[in-house]
């Protein structure tokens, strides 16, 4: 069982020139990132959350990993992320370890070495999706892999110490044994989804519902055996909410109400300040007239609060939720889908704007900003227009639909209820892969001479974005 899972990372012998140059760039990649902020980032005192806060900064993309490798903890939001602080806490030790020897912290090359590793197996396991699944000639797989990675969101998911590279991995990977199983009249067994939805939803949970669709398009109505359903779906999703739920309970909650208590006894210590200065003041020890005067003073004091919380960029950029309530209050009704659609979704996922570069939502960029000329608006359309006559050329495919349900997931969750709409394009790993794989199909259906120039188009729209992104990467890392 383990030889044949742990036999599809071997890579093949005609896959290995294009893996060599794709290992390269995936290094280059994280040396960008590596020696931008090394210096900053390698110090052994004071290597709080707060300093790598403030040392590291991509877009909206979030330095957690460096933090919690430099030094353990649960770090990450537990019940969108249940098992990645366990699945870093080896690397965590190693870095420990490594730190003792040298007085260095490795956090920043860890964190690559782990994203390179992703970063490649992603790229060889789509390249399989195009070659092997659904058939595409060797030349044209390697020019899909390559756009696959020239769109934006996903070349900085490949250098950035967020979860979006390790899930776009499980992801892929997931897609391509769905697949390969396919192929072969057969569905995954339980096994198999228990193992998928453990990493992939141990990641990133709403991302564990993905294998789920993937198994019911594999299995069909077998899916709903009682036997199945009981091991491979309802167990492993109560294990999981219950890992997140304990962990909560022994790691978080003990840090949040010691948060809480501290912030509480600041602000009575301030409230006591305020007192001796009021008493000070109005030269009076008479109750009713110090009660007076200390609640205007707190009504300031809350208005002023209330000021700085409406004018942050944070509540700017964030539209009315459809309902309040622990998982709803993160939803949106109120931003533009279009705008969103054609600035953000397909826009800053795929192209760089020029404008804001790699400024964060909650800090200091619009939620729209808009392309400087009409060059990039083309070739948006060109991509997504490929991309709708993809998914209609496929329209028959059962492996098409299955990725086709991890991408209208997230459009549902995203677009639909709104959830992080005003940074979808941070998700950009969870999704856009599935554009190129949609490509695919286009260019199967195409008579000989139109799939050749396709090709080349899509050839020299690739290059463009290679050398469009990584400029603007690059002047963003070394020149802003």
């Amino acid at each position: 069982m383990f030889k044949k899972l742990f036999g599809i990372f071997r890579i093949q012998k005609e896959e290995r020139t294009a893996a060599t140059v794709a290992l390269l760039v995936f290094i280059i990649l994280n040396a960008l990132n590596v020696a931008r902020y090394f210096s900053a980032l390698s110090g052994v005192d004071n290597n709080t959350w707060a300093k790598f806060i403030k040392g590291w900064h991509i877009s909206g993309f979030d330095p957690i990993t460096y933090s919690v490798i430099t030094k353990w903890s649960i770090g990450y939001n537990i019940y969108r992320h249940p098992l990645l602080p366990y699945f870093v806490w080896p690397f965590s030790k190693l870095n420990e370890s490594i730190t003792a020897l040298t007085g260095t912290n490795f956090a920043i090359i860890i964190t690559a070495c782990i994203l390179v590793f992703c970063d490649f197996y992603a790229y060889i396991f789509l390249n399989r999706i195009f070659r092997e699944i659904i058939g595409v000639r060797a030349g044209e797989g390697h020019v899909l892999s390559a756009l696959t990675f020239s769109f934006a969101y996903i070349m900085l998911s490949t250098l950035v110490p967020d979860h979006f590279c390790p899930s776009m991995f499980c992801l892929v990977l997931t897609l391509y044994l769905c697949g390969l199983k396919l192929q072969r009249g057969r569905a995954l067994n339980w096994w198999q989804t228990v193992l998928m939805f453990f990493f992939t939803a141990g990641i990133s949970l709403n991302n564990g519902l993905k294998v789920f669709l993937a198994a019911l398009v594999t299995r069909g109505r077998r899916f709903f055996r009682p036997g199945y359903l009981v091991v491979a779906v309802l167990l492993p999703s109560a294990l999981i909410w219950g890992s997140a739920r304990w962990s909560y309970k022994e790691f978080v909650w003990p840090k949040e109400v010691q948060r809480k208590e501290r912030k509480e006894r600041a602000q009575e210590r301030q409230l006591e300040r305020i007192k001796r200065h009021v008493l000070d003041t109005i030269k009076s020890k008479d109750s009713a007239s110090v009660a007076i005067v200390m609640d205007s003073v707190k009504a300031r004091i809350e208005r002023k609060r209330e000021l700085r919380k409406t004018m942050s960029a944070a509540y700017k950029h964030t539209g009315k939720p459809m309902a309040k309530g622990e998982f709803m209050r993160w939803t949106d009704i109120t931003t533009s889908r279009t705008d969103v659609a054609i600035e953000s979704l397909f826009g800053e996922g795929i192209m760089l704007h020029e404008d804001y570069l790699l400024g964060d939502v909650l800090v200091n960029r619009p939620v729209i900003v808009h392309y400087r000329n009409w060059g990039n608006y083309i070739v948006e359309a060109f991509l997504v227009g490929l991309f709708l006559v993809g998914v209609w050329c496929g329209r028959r495919s059962r492996f098409l639909w299955t990725a086709m349900s991890f991408f209208l997931m997230d459009m549902a969750l995203h677009i639909g209820l709104g959830f992080g709409i005003n940074e979808v394009f941070i998700m950009s790993a969870h999704y856009l892969f599935v554009l190129p794989v949609a490509m695919a199909f286009a260019l199967k259906a195409m008579p000989e001479v139109w799939r050749r120039r396709l090709t080349v188009t899509l050839a020299v729209v690739t290059a463009y974005l290679w050398i469009w992104n990584t400029t603007l990467l690059v002047e963003y890392l070394y020149f802003i």
